[in-house]
Order: C-alpha cells, then sequence, then structure tokens
C-alpha cells in the first residue's frame, strides 16, 4: 500500500521531468496502482505540485488548446486552401480567449496575459 509521502515524492519526480498533471496521474495509476492520487495523499495532483513550485506555469487545458492552435496554423502554412482548418482555428483560438479570460478572472493567469499567435509557438515549445 502506498503512503502519502511516498506519493508526493514520486509525484514530484515525474514533475521534474517534464510531466503534465494527467501525465504523473496516469503513470500512477499504471505502473504504482494509485487509482486515485487524493485517496492516498489527501491533495490532488497539482495541488502538491503547486506546494512543491513545480506546477506548470500555464494552465494545463489552455496549453494544450495553444498547441492545437499552433499545429493547426502550421498546416494552414502548408495547406493554404483548407477553409474547413482556417474555420477550425478560428473556432479553437476563439476557446483560448474564452478560456484565457476565465482563468485571469479566477487569478491563475496574470491579468497582463494574451494569446497571440505569434508568440503561441514559443509558449508551446518552452
Amino acid at each position: 500500500k502506498a503512503t502519502s509521502t511516498e506519493g508526493n515524492d514520486s509525484i514530484c519526480k515525474l514533475a521534474r521531468k517534464g510531466m503534465t498533471p494527467s501525465q504523473i496521474g496516469v503513470v500512477l495509476r499504471d505502473s504504482n496502482g494509485i487509482p486515485q492520487v487524493s485517496s492516498v495523499t489527501g491533495s490532488k495532483i497539482l495541488r502538491i505540485l503547486k506546494a512543491s513550485g513545480l506546477a506548470p506555469d500555464i494552465p494545463e487545458d489552455l496549453y494544450h488548446m495553444i498547441k492545437k492552435a499552433v499545429s493547426i496554423r502550421k498546416h494552414l502554412e502548408r495547406s493554404r486552401k483548407d477553409k474547413d482548418g482556417k474555420f477550425r482555428l478560428i473556432l479553437v483560438e476563439s476557446r483560448i480567449h474564452r478560456l484565457a479570460r476565465y482563468y485571469k478572472r479566477v487569478k491563475k493567469l496574470p491579468p497582463t496575459w494574451r494569446y497571440e499567435s505569434s508568440t503561441a509557438s514559443t509558449l508551446v515549445a518552452a
């Protein structure tokens, strides 16, 4: 049976390798036999990461949406005529703006944070 301190240590170790909170949860479930981290440690993965200062700069769902927008934009550079791709990019980017507005309101993002398509690829690469 896994204990609270072992769970915290393994979460921090996996985060240092560059894993996202979701990936950490999957690894703990598949390899360590911990189905729910909160039932073992008493707190969720992201809270443990925040306490140890390893939390990601931007929230995970926003990060993945930005990643998707960057890949669609890259695709559109290669195939200019893809009208549906262009439409999907507009939808994804409006979702990014909506999510960013929410995260600014709940103070998960700084109020000056902006999504810009020109700088988005550096956000994802870093």
